[in-house]
């Protein structure tokens, strides 16, 4: 079955670079009866010996879409495994510490936290994209990725927004009727596992246990 398309891609190619079969074979490193039969739609192409005979005439390969936009290619600066390899094209990544590894980090889980992952499982990542989209492309690290540093962050939000409510009932007279003397004696233990994403949690030794929030 011939292929009128690449037939005709190929000898447009050749006429825009004013080359013979046998000269084009030459430069882009074929044989001669492999470009006759990739131009007679006997045979295809590799495709980087296609891109190579596209360059000879100042042509390039490109990807488009159903509207014939160009798409490019997924960039190599996007986030890698602890291997240094890239995530698998199809897969949607994450940062570590969300999703089942966050709720599951407190429960004995014995491995080390990634700082970027992915979900295998189809419906799972079909439930995510239905819900917030598909992304474009994978994310690219950015400073603050890690585990330890995201949960400082969540923790310094939470207890900006703890000082922020507070102000505002204040300000609003709520505390009128409040003890003056009350304080929080928690140990600095408390501020080290309590990250600020749900109900406050205290060390084991605390004695003040109180939520301010």
């Amino acid at each position: 079955m011939t292929d009128p398309a690449h037939s005709g891609m190929l000898r447009r190619i050749r006429r825009a670079a004013d080359l013979s079969q046998r000269e084009l074979a030459a430069r882009i490193g074929v044989s001669k009866s492999a470009v006759a039969a990739a131009e007679s739609g006997r045979a295809g192409l590799d495709v980087r010996a296609l891109a190579r005979a596209a360059e000879l005439a100042g042509l390039r390969l490109v990807l488009v879409d159903a509207e014939g936009r160009e798409v490019v290619g997924m960039g190599p600066d996007a986030v890698r495994d602890r291997g240094g390899r890239l995530f698998p094209a199809h897969l949607d990544t994450r940062y570590g510490d969300e999703e089942w590894w966050y709720s599951h980090q407190h429960h004995g889980h014995d491995r080390e936290q990634p700082w970027y992952t992915f979900d295998r499982t189809r419906w799972l990542r079909d439930r995510v994209r239905a819900r917030d989209g598909v992304p474009e492309d994978h994310q690219v690290p950015r400073p603050g990725d890690s585990p330890r540093q995201r949960a400082e962050a969540r923790r310094d939000a939470h207890w900006r927004a703890v000082a922020e409510e507070r102000q505002r009932r204040f300000l609003a007279g709520e505390f009128a009727d409040v003890d003056p003397g009350l304080t929080c004696t928690c140990p600095p233990e408390c501020d080290e596992i309590d990250d600020g994403s749900g109900p406050a949690r205290h060390a084991a030794d605390c004695a003040c246990r109180c939520d301010l929030g």
